[in-house]
């Protein structure tokens, strides 16, 4: 069972003691902070993340709504309103409240809003375990896609099929792609972002909206300020990068320093 790490946020003492004992006495719930103010409330949200907030909406200084306006703590703990004022009802479900305790309540009230909380927490942890999944199922797919392996050069009279592992690097030239095998050009009458697209992940770097660069060719890469890169190619070729791919190409730097 997930333990619930539970805020308690009231400007009344006896109120937070109340809901800490409860706390205590409950399976799968801990309280790891009170608070006696919505400032004070703002900063534990932020600095603790807990699961669950008992916020009282009557303080002194922020009520309750206010402190779920702060944008900084978007996006917000699941909440249990709790007041002494049942006018406020209403409005806290239109902020999702995941309940609201009237005072005085008893302990099995208490009990219900926990249980309550506890199935919101736990079908939001399984629709974010969902997308996880989801998100590493497609990777792992891309990752096992065999991807464009060879393309087709006319010329002379005949094709020629070379193999895209071969390529140091693709050049834009127009309609026209030019390949760069060794000392040899090819001209193929395709567009960079065609080829870039069938391409297998992590094989080539974009590194200019006319380059794309196999990554087994590249020998190092040099910062020449203004967010601008030269690579280095192990022909000895040396390519320049523009500032609109400085992302990409701090991500592949990330990955060779793993």
């Amino acid at each position: 069972m997930k333990v619930i790490r539970a805020l308690v946020v009231d400007d009344e003492p006896l109120a937070r003691a109340r809901i800490v004992k409860l706390l205590g006495e409950t399976e799968g719930a801990l309280c790891i902070g009170e608070c006696k103010n919505g400032k004070e409330a703002i900063k534990a949200i932020r600095d603790y993340k807990p699961d669950l907030v008992f916020l009282d909406i009557e303080m002194p200084d922020l009520n309750g709504f206010d402190v779920l306006k702060q944008e900084d703590l978007k996006p917000l703990p699941f909440i249990i309103f709790v007041t002494a004022y049942n006018q406020y009802a209403l409005k806290a479900f239109d902020v999702h409240a995941v309940d609201y305790l009237l005072k005085p309540y008893d302990d099995d009230r208490f009990e219900q809003a926990l249980h309550h909380a506890r199935q919101q927490i736990q079908t939001q942890e399984n629709a974010q375990l969902h997308q996880k999944m989801v998100a590493v199922l497609k990777q792992h797919q891309a990752q096992q896609a065999p991807g464009l392996q060879f393309l087709e050069v006319k010329g002379k009279g005949r094709t020629l099929e070379i193999n895209v592992l071969d390529v140091q690097y693709f050049e834009a030239d127009g309609n026209y792609l030019i390949a760069h095998v060794g000392q040899r050009r090819h001209l193929i009458r395709q567009t960079l972002q065609s080829v870039a697209d069938a391409l297998q992940p992590n094989q080539f770097l974009r590194i200019h909206r006319s380059l794309l660069v196999n990554t087994r060719s590249i020998d190092q890469i040099s910062y020449d300020g203004n967010n601008q890169y030269t690579l280095h190619l192990r022909d000895g070729s040396r390519l320049a990068s523009s500032r609109g791919y400085k992302a990409e190409i701090h991500q592949y730097m990330e990955s060779e320093e793993r």
